[in-house]
């Protein structure tokens, strides 16, 4: 049986913290960026923990 790639777009996108979550970057702040109040964008910059329903997908893909 060959070894597990693991998907390193996936690897670029997202970071395993020490504990072992799984945070990446908020979706919504590359362009049409004139229609959303500053308050939004503001909220939207930082990075988050990705949803419970995501994170076992995303551990498949970067082969944890």
């Amino acid at each position: 049986m060959p070894k597990m790639k693991s998907h390193t777009g996936t690897g670029k996108r997202v970071k395993v913290t020490g504990t072992g979550k799984i945070v990446a970057q908020q979706a919504g702040l590359r362009h049409k960026l004139e229609k959303k109040s500053s308050t939004h964008t503001r909220r939207l910059t930082g990075t988050v923990e990705l949803a419970k329903a995501d994170v076992k997908r995303i551990k498949k893909l970067l082969g944890r």
